[in-house]
């Protein structure tokens, strides 16, 4: 079953974050419910990955001004069928930005679901209903800090931590700034 290893890092991510219970029982609840999970056409939501993407100094974060949603976020994207989340986040973290990224860790540094509004047809787009993202989110770390912006972004920063605030005030951004600072404390 491909979705059993994501099954599993949900399930250790409970474990580890007993205080996101909720949400790490409702994306269970959607992964085991869903076969198709991983794929764009499993509606109300799919699978997608992103990344927490660290320059080589460890000192920021790499934000897109996302094309789309108009807001800063986390580079990522959808899994497209690929079962393997964290090769997700690998790829989009590098096809967003440019970048030569590794992995900071195997296991998620964080889990978000998230509504996504419904999009009107286009002249090169469908329609799109709304539905979720149900996110998986991995520390990864930059080789080189020379990005190139791609075309789902309208720009592309590195931003300090102390900084991340006047960028965004996504509480699940914050939440993983919060994580990955106990993760470097330690």
């Amino acid at each position: 079953m491909l979705r059993n290893k994501l099954i599993r890092d949900l399930e250790g991510y409970r474990a580890h974050h007993p205080n996101e219970a909720a949400t790490a029982d409702r994306f269970l609840e959607f992964v085991r419910r869903h076969q198709r999970c991983f794929h764009r056409d499993c509606l109300p939501g799919h699978v997608t990955a992103s990344a927490w993407l660290i320059d080589p100094g460890g000192s920021r974060v790499l934000l897109t001004h996302h094309r789309k949603l108009n807001r800063w976020l986390q580079p990522g994207g959808h899994c497209d069928g690929d079962p393997d989340t964290l090769r997700t986040a690998l790829r989009e973290a590098a096809e967003e930005s440019g970048l030569e990224v590794e992995t900071c860790s195997d296991a998620p540094l964080d889990i978000d679901i998230h509504a996504i509004p419904a999009r009107k047809e286009g002249p090169a787009r469908p329609a799109e209903p709304a539905h979720f993202h149900y996110d998986v989110r991995y520390a990864l770390r930059a080789t080189s800090d020379h990005f190139t912006v791609g075309e789902e972004s309208h720009a592309l920063a590195w931003v300090g931590f102390a900084n991340l605030t006047d960028y965004t005030r996504e509480p699940s951004i914050l939440r993983m700034l919060a994580k990955w600072q106990l993760v470097r404390a330690t």
